[in-house]
């Protein structure tokens, strides 16, 4: 990243605006010396861009800003801005450090606090962001002065990753590594936490978190609230707490439900401290918590409820399995607090007793003469021009001398199938865009792939990382991602940070302008805009595929515009969202979601050997205004849900989660939601019946294991064989509804 030629370009941005910027080009020394806060927040600022305070969101300032190994010494908060990939050299990874007289109340800070008081951007839009890569050392900070390594209110579509946070050890400490207090997240993986009062504290709607470790803090993570979280892969050494989720607000707890796997607490005096008791909740299903297959050396107590009572033993053992809250099984609900049978894991999903989990790779190793690059090649990322040639000439460029295409920033506009074949590695700048428009995915009769992995037989690895497909237009037949190809479950193929994005940006021509929203009309399939009939289906996981590892993918079909400063609603419609049809299956879904798809988000079927870990949905928010069936019609060579009164669902929604005749789908938290009745937002309060739409997670002859089901605006939140099992008010949680057990 250091070396290599950039050349990427805003498509739609300002004229002669730079996507790559070198701190160092700006002014950093990095010697741990000099002040770099001046000049690198001008390296992230530089060139008009979507600043919190003054601007929503936009997709039409990207920036990569890069730090080559060093100290760089700061004494005042490095500001974030919208759609910034903040990176440092991981083969020497820089550090970030707070000086003696810092000022501010964190280092890095990704939302910042205006003077009304409200964050500089709205935290639950922020979207397409990242940092990895850092060292952030707060130790020449008085132990005594309250300081965070990075402030993180944020949505989808974003991550941090490798960064080791330094925190004082010293008695009393105030230091914190992360802080967190809303946003609807998110994904965050290989994190290391030395000291600190707390090591992260946070809250958010949901979150999937992998491969965090916490040394010596008082309290290595705090919940705040939540509604849904999932911890995979966590190590707490000394601390006195592991995870408080005791927090409670007028009497109320704050904490909806969590999730812990494949995870070690050593030398810890309580493991989790939860407020949560056997019976008289408040709200009935707070606090709702599964455990499994974590290990536990030296530890006090497991489980530690109010007023110190030890409601799970510690010591050294490991807890297969154990959970508290509501469970279906698939009747209920039973109030459960102790011991449940672990699911049986199948051996082509895990790696030695635990899910099979892979970073993104960086190719570090690899010098700038292993990259190949796509505007190299011709392709002119514009937006305008038919790169379909150019680009599909790059790909098999590489693909064919085993060098790694990277896609330099830009829209690059295929008006055919972009194939990628086996072997294939492509890692994109900022987001890189490739867009599908034309004449050839316009036909909802005939669906045609804009980037398919692999031909049907094909079998290899493909990595893919750092990109984002989208469509231009109408294109009521464009399927975004048809994946293929066949890898074994010991070697995935994989996509890390590869979303789908569907209408409301900067070049799709289906923003405000071409796609008001429907709520003052009655939609029909005769009068609904044709113009904003956008995509078929987001991902295609076909009969042939297998061995494929999902992490940080968010396919999204715009409910608002990015670009208009009131991130002003509208409706765009797309078929389907994520389809698994895979046969041989062994598939991992870390931190996947899927949003505003007129049919289903997900859909799995005549599949097996799923892991999904805390997926997230939301339905359209323009339905029943028009009902789920318009302007995309059941297909039933796609086993589509067929919409009746008796059906697995009613006439008029989509539905979050539906599975058909599939076998061990194990599910570690899901989030259903139904904010909206036609752009109404008063049918997802409990008070008026949870009324947004009756059905939202249809299991149809299917053996499937989910922990931590989380729904909004739903009135029946499981449906079995057309049977519906579990009633919202007999769920409450808070803002939320919720299962912690269902089989």
């Amino acid at each position: 990243m250091e070396d290599i030629t950039h050349q990427g370009i805003s498509a739609f941005g300002p004229s002669d605006y730079t996507v790559f910027r070198n701190v160092k080009d700006y002014g950093a020394k990095g010697d741990g010396v000099s002040d770099d806060t001046v000049a690198i927040n001008a390296a992230i600022s530089d060139g008009d861009r979507c600043a919190p305070g003054s601007c929503g969101s936009s997709t039409k300032t990207p920036a990569v800003v890069y730090f080559p190994a060093g100290t760089y010494l700061v004494s005042a908060p490095i500001i974030d801005f919208y759609y910034t990939q903040i990176i440092g050299n991981p083969n020497c990874v820089p550090t970030i450090k707070a000086s003696g007289h810092f000022s501010g109340p964190w280092i890095i800070d990704g939302d910042p606090y205006q003077s009304g008081g409200s964050l500089g951007f709205g935290s639950t839009n922020v979207f397409w962001r990242q940092i990895r890569n850092f060292i952030i050392d707060l130790t020449s900070v008085s132990p005594s002065t309250a300081l965070t390594g990075i402030h993180w209110p944020t949505a989808q579509a974003t991550s941090l990753q490798n960064i080791v946070f330094k925190m004082s050890e010293a008695s009393g400490t105030l230091h914190q590594g992360i802080f967190i207090e809303s946003g609807s997240g998110g994904f965050m993986t290989d994190l290391i936490f030395y000291g600190g009062n707390i090591g992260a504290n946070w809250g958010n709607q949901q979150f999937t978190m992998r491969n965090l470790t916490f040394y010596n803090a008082v309290t290595a993570i705090n919940q705040i609230w939540d509604w849904g979280w999932t911890y995979k892969g966590i190590t707490v050494d000394n601390c006195t707490i592991a995870l408080n989720i005791s927090g409670l607000n007028n009497g109320a707890q704050t904490v909806g439900s969590v999730i812990i796997i494949d995870s070690t607490i050593s030398n810890t005096k309580i493991g989790v401290a939860t407020a949560r008791t056997l019976n008289n909740n408040n709200p009935s299903a707070s606090g709702s918590m599964i455990l499994e297959n974590v290990v536990l050396e030296n530890v006090g107590t497991a489980v530690q409820g109010s007023n110190g009572v030890t409601i799970l033993e510690g010591g050294s053992s490991t807890i297969g399995g154990w959970g508290q809250g509501n469970s279906y099984t698939p009747n209920g609900p039973t109030v459960i607090q102790g011991g449940i049978t672990p699911n049986t894991r199948p051996s082509g999903l895990t790696s030695g007793t635990a899910y099979y989990e892979r970073s993104k790779p960086q190719y570090e190793s690899y010098s700038t003469s292993s990259f190949f690059s796509a505007r190299s090649y011709g392709a002119a990322g514009n937006g305008i021009k038919d790169d379909t040639a150019a680009l599909q000439a790059a790909i098999d460029a590489a693909a064919s001398c085993g060098s790694i295409l990277y896609v330099d920033a830009g829209t690059y506009l295929v008006t055919d199938t972009i194939t990628v074949p086996a072997g294939s590695r492509i890692v994109g700048e900022s987001y890189s865009v490739i867009i599908g428009g034309g004449s050839t995915f316009s036909n909802m009769n005939n669906p045609v792939p804009v980037v398919q992995v692999g031909k049907t037989g094909d079998t290899g690895i493909v990595e893919w990382s750092d990109m984002i497909v989208s469509t231009q237009g109408a294109q009521a037949g464009a399927v975004l991602i048809e994946w293929n190809l066949a890898a074994s479950s010991s070697a995935p193929a994989g996509m890390w940070d590869v979303h789908t994005r569907i209408g409301g940006f900067a070049g799709s021509n289906l923003q405000l302008a071409e796609c008001p929203t429907t709520n003052t009309t009655t939609a029909t399939s005769s009068n609904i805009n044709v113009h904003c009939i956008a995509a078929f289906m987001s991902m295609h996981v076909t009969t042939s595929a297998s061995g494929l590892y999902l992490e940080n993918v968010w396919l999204w079909t715009a409910d608002h515009d990015v670009e208009d400063p009131n991130l002003t609603q509208i409706t765009v419609y797309t078929g389907r969202g994520l389809y698994i049809e895979s046969i041989s299956g062994n598939i991992w879904l870390y931190g996947a979601a899927a949003e505003h798809h007129s049919l289903y988000q997900f859909q799995l079927a005549n599949t097996q050997n799923v892991y999904m870990g805390q997926i997230q949905t939301e339905t359209p928010y323009y339905q029943p205004n028009p009902d789920a069936t318009i302007p995309f019609p059941p297909v039933s060579l796609l086993n589509d849900p067929i919409f009746t009164a008796t059906s697995g669902s009613n006439s008029a929604n989509a539905l979050g989660l539906r599975i058909v005749a599939s076998t061990e789908i194990l599910i570690y938290g899901a989030g259903l939601y139904s904010f909206y009745d036609n752009y109404d937002v008063n049918c997802s309060n409990q008070g008026n019946g949870e009324a947004c739409q009756k059905r939202v997670f249809d299991d149809s002859t299917s053996a499937v294991s989910m922990y931590n089901l989380n729904t909004v605006g739903v009135t029946d939140m499981i449906t079995v064989d057309n049977v519906d099992k579990a009633l919202f008010s007999d769920n409450l949680n808070g803002f939320v509804d919720t299962i912690a057990l269902f089989r």
